[in-house]
């Protein structure tokens, strides 16, 4: 993993990617128990997108650097990395607030535990709402920051039915 994040490093610090963050099923594993995935999933904000989004330069620059495409992700030393435009709201504010740390001396950045819990909310599958619990289980969510999120995107709603179906018992 270090060293597929030293070439994410490497497309931010060439121009390709601007801000971006480490989201899905791997962002949750800096919060939580590790667990199985099958990819690596970047956020990227695009300072000036076009109106057709191309992630060309992304793949470009990496094969030059001898990294190829797998399926829709790219192979990048062993883990393939799906990179996602953070278009919408919760996803852009998510990539802004993320929280930069330190992995194995490469610098990086990763959505906040309450980000990841909301998006998880806000997509809805069964593997999602599975972290969802994972991470109320786990006690690593504030509360009142999740609380802020889920008003400020509307997802207030989502979240009682989500609370009636998994949280409350019969």
């Amino acid at each position: 993993m270090k060293e597929t994040l030293q070439e994410i490093q490497a497309l931010r610090e060439a121009g390709v990617i601007g801000q971006s963050a480490i989201g899905g099923a791997m962002g949750a594993t800096f919060y939580l128990e590790p667990i199985s995935t099958y990819d690596l999933d970047i956020f990227v904000l695009f300072d000036s997108a076009p109106l057709i989004l191309t992630l060309s330069p992304i793949y470009e620059f990496l094969r030059s650097r001898g990294h190829e495409p797998e399926g829709d992700a790219v192979n990048v030393c062993g883990w393939p990395v799906q990179f996602l435009p953070a278009e919408a709201p919760l996803l852009k504010e998510a990539v802004e607030q993320a929280v930069a740390i330190d992995f194995e001396g490469v610098p990086t950045r990763v959505m906040t535990a309450e980000h990841l819990a909301a998006i998880a909310l806000q997509t809805g599958r069964a593997k999602d709402y599975t972290r969802l619990l994972a991470f109320i289980e786990s006690g690593r969510l504030d509360t009142t920051q999740l609380n802020d999120i889920l008003t400020r995107h509307h997802l207030l709603e989502a979240w009682t039915r989500f609370e009636t179906t998994y949280l409350k018992p019969s």
